[in-house]
């Protein structure tokens, strides 16, 4: 019998864990996406249609298409205008304008979705968090409330909690896949625009709380200015379990970053993530999980599968 793995968050992280586990034999994934998003393409689409955010979801079949193909690839492919004036097609991703027109001609976003999935061949089942049109606000520590994902990290403060200001209700989808998983991962990227914008969801949260599955996150390698400055591990973890996200184990990088790599990060505002307690309620599993090409901190897929085969 294959073992159900549940994979959540939004962006390239998301991605790149789907990209890796994709090729793990005797497995089902359910990928459930944040639709939380509306800054650049999806935000411009979002706003002229009223349909949920699909930029995470693109990134996310692309990640999980059964081959590289030139229909994935053009799936990313991003109208440029020389002037940059973002008109008409300009600075959409294909992929976006192809989902939103499959949901104008099925009426749901939802079924749009998993017909471009057929297409694209993907290996598991892509679920958005919720159907609704969303926009998610972040309180800060000063008190301050800021609204809209892509405006939080530009505060520049300490993040206390994000959340939604009307009734959200999760697909069905997503809530049967985490009852019903054996594994659940949280991850990679953004705390609290990626990952925590669907926990927030009460029947997910809801869920979370009641599933039998492993909960595992596999936590960043480097802080996200305006996001996450001078979190360790802990208060990554800390921040999941605040928002009501039971872990119960953390995958951290076991590769030492290369000085080089640290300083161009320090530059920008980031540093790395490391553990800095001795005992924690979670357990704490280092693997190598890192690249380091062209400067660029990233998970490596062919590391992320190991790793998840060796939880397995």
């Amino acid at each position: 019998m294959n073992k159900r793995v549940v994979v959540i968050g939004g962006g390239h992280g998301q991605a790149a864990i789907c990209r890796g586990i994709k090729h793990i034999e005797h497995i089902d994934i359910s990928a459930i996406v944040t639709v939380a998003d509306d800054g650049g393409s999806t935000g411009r689409l979002r706003r002229q249609f009223h349909i949920p955010a699909m930029g995470d979801i693109r990134n996310v079949m692309i990640a999980l298409a059964e081959s590289e193909t030139m229909l994935g690839d053009l799936m990313d492919y991003r109208f440029e205008d020389p002037s940059g004036d973002e008109t008409d097609v300009s600075g959409h991703n294909l992929g976006n304008l192809i989902l939103t027109a499959m949901t104008q001609q099925c009426g749901s976003f939802l079924e749009a979705v998993e017909t471009i999935g057929n297409v694209l061949k993907v290996k598991g089942s892509i679920i958005p968090a919720t159907a609704q049109v969303i926009t998610l606000y972040a309180r800060m520590n000063d008190g301050v409330i800021v609204r809209g994902e892509a405006n939080i990290p530009t505060v520049m403060n300490h993040i206390q909690k994000v959340f939604y200001d009307c009734d959200v209700k999760a697909t069905p989808a997503a809530v049967n896949a985490i009852r019903n998983a054996d594994l659940i991962i949280y991850g990679i990227g953004s705390v609290y625009t990626s990952i925590l914008p669907n926990v927030i969801i009460p029947e997910i949260r809801e869920a979370l709380q009641n599933t039998k599955a492993e909960r595992v996150y596999f936590c960043n390698a480097m802080t996200q200015p305006g996001e996450t400055d001078g979190y360790d591990v802990e208060a990554h973890v800390q921040a999941l379990l605040d928002h009501g996200a039971p872990v119960d184990a953390v995958i951290v990088p076991s590769e030492t970053i290369p000085e080089a790599v640290m300083e161009r990060y320090a530059n920008m505002g980031s540093t790395a993530v490391v553990v800095t307690q001795s005992e924690h309620p979670y357990r704490i599993i280092p693997r190598e999980l890192l690249s380091f090409e062209k400067g660029l901190v990233r998970h490596d897929p062919q590391k992320i599968q190991a790793a998840v085969e060796s939880i397995l």
